[in-house]
């Protein structure tokens, strides 16, 4: 720590500066108007404390050595800074940008401060690091006559891939769409995450030696058993895709759909590519039942392609402003934050929130409150149609606990939001695992996920399972924590002995996970 007062001197915290409203939500690019290292950077790196037990770092499933990079920054060593955090994580530029970051929410600093701002710099680093050429492809220096077969390219995936590949194996990783990057590809919108980052990452991986086949779906093109008998060792890494669904008077009706059908095809357009369900939101009434970041990123999609206005059902209660009791530091906190799509909706005046909710601790400005309905709590009661069977509302009515304990109907407030596109972002319930199983006989756990030991190996001898196909729906710094901790796994599998790093068990489980 060279200030050891540089968190008394600069109690502030500075964000990154995002652009108009009317401006970016005409184009799909990122958000921000700032990024990389700005004249603020060092002196907000300065305020980390470099405590002597650092809970940032038991925070991030990953083990970053937050201390120290913080303060590589701060002296601008940025050579060195970069060299310590790609010890821990293979795509910072991933985590930097999407990551809800777990370590900020555990800073000791955040207890009475604003939380030092580990995230921008971590982003900070690997943006300098690419633009000063000290990213290279670290190929290996010997080949094992190990082969290994990762099926998904998903954050877990390519991590386990760029992680075997560097001890020596021959990897092969398989991608039923048309290119690399699973969820982060198409599944996140570009305004959060500029898919140029995903390709120089592919292109740095293809010259370590790693190998992507694209457009192949494992159980269809080439059966998990063959595909097993080809390989000394099989990663499972196909995310957790199966969608959960609402089981509402009118679902089958058209114009309703997963939030995963259409996010993906919004980013293909932005890219020219054929969306494959040719789902739009122009010119329609949009109601977008679930309001976690997924949610989030619908309503930010939809105000691109130029929605006449969203209603977001949220299911959950509005989230306080403070910490519940039940959510103690370092834990994560699951409070109140307007993402750039609210902003963006609130201040365009196309879109309302509707939260579900018994007990009220709005947070946010008076013009944003004055945008949310709060009522003690909505219950939806099916969808509208017209005589072409597509939705034209969704039925709603207020709702408020009984006497007896169940909710009760409270007359006059059925209501119909109108809805020419309904979007379900409730959540995944576990991976589509239908011609593993029936291929290839893994046993599963009682969540439909594919079930393995601490060392990632699943009942099938050589099959290896990580991510969100044996954690269930989580988040991208998990992803990759478990995919460095699977490939050390398979590489001790395959050699009886291992160097590669292992930040995490597969029992284990975050402190809070947030939505």
């Amino acid at each position: 720590m060279g200030d050891p007062r540089g968190f008394l001197k600069v109690r502030t915290r500075r964000e990154l500066a995002e652009r108009p409203v009317e401006e970016r939500i005409k184009d799909w690019f990122d958000v921000h108007a700032e990024s990389g290292l700005q004249p603020w950077t060092t002196e907000q790196a300065a305020r980390c404390m470099d405590c002597g037990t650092p809970f940032c770092m038991n925070g991030c499933p990953l083990g970053n050595i937050i201390p120290e990079f913080n303060d590589l920054v701060r002296q601008e060593k940025w050579e060195d800074a970069y060299n310590r955090l790609s010890e821990t994580n293979n795509f910072p530029e991933v985590t930097g940008r999407i990551c809800p970051a777990l370590c900020e929410a555990a800073c000791v600093l955040g207890i009475h401060q604003p939380p030092t701002m580990i995230k921008n710099d971590e982003c900070t680093i690997i943006d300098q690091a690419w633009n000063l050429d000290y990213v290279k492809p670290l190929p290996p220096q010997r080949l094992t006559d190990q082969t290994v077969a990762v099926v998904g390219s998903g954050p877990s995936g390519l991590a386990c891939a760029q992680q075997l590949t560097r001890a020596g194996h021959t990897v092969v990783v398989y991608e039923r769409d048309d290119a690399i990057g699973g969820l982060m590809r198409y599944g996140i919108p570009n305004f959060k995450l500029d898919k140029r980052l995903l390709d120089r990452r592919v292109e740095q991986m293809e010259a370590e030696g790693t190998v992507f086949r694209t457009g192949v779906e494992i159980g269809k093109d080439i059966s998990w058993d063959d595909l097993r008998s080809r390989y000394d060792a099989v990663v499972v890494a196909i995310g957790s895709t199966v969608p959960r669904d609402m089981k509402l008077p009118g679902r089958e009706l058209e114009g309703i759909h997963f939030a995963m059908e259409f996010l993906p095809d919004a980013t293909r357009r932005v890219y020219g590519v054929k969306p494959v369900h040719d789902i739009t939101a122009k010119d329609k009434h949009v109601v977008i039942i679930g309001g976690g970041d997924t949610g989030s990123d619908c309503l930010g999609t939809s105000i691109r392609q130029g929605a006449k206005d969203v209603t977001v059902l949220q299911i959950m209660p509005q989230e306080p402003n403070e910490r519940p009791d039940n959510q103690p530091w370092p834990t994560f906190a699951r409070l109140y934050q307007k993402t750039s799509s609210m902003e963006e909706g609130f201040e365009t005046g196309r879109a309302e929130y509707v939260y579900n909710t018994d007990s009220v601790n709005f947070v946010g400005s008076e013009e944003d409150q004055a945008k949310v309905t709060i009522e003690n709590s909505t219950a939806t009661e099916g969808f509208v149609a017209d005589e072409n069977g597509h939705v034209t509302g969704l039925k709603v009515v207020n709702v408020a606990p009984g006497e007896n304990g169940p909710f009760t109907r409270r007359p006059g407030t059925e209501r119909v939001i109108p809805a020419d596109l309904v979007l379900i972002s409730v959540g995944f319930l576990h991976p589509d695992t239908t011609t593993l199983v029936d291929q290839l006989p893994v046993e599963l756990d009682g969540r439909g996920n594919v079930a393995r030991n601490d060392a990632f190996a699943t009942s099938q001898d050589g099959v290896f399972a990580c991510g969100d196909a044996g954690r269930g729906q989580s988040l991208v710094v998990w992803a990759i924590a478990e995919g460095r901790s699977c490939a050390a796994a398979v590489d001790e599998y395959l050699t009886g002995a291992t160097e590669l790093q292992a930040p995490i068990v597969a029992s284990k489980r975050p402190m809070m996970l947030p939505r």
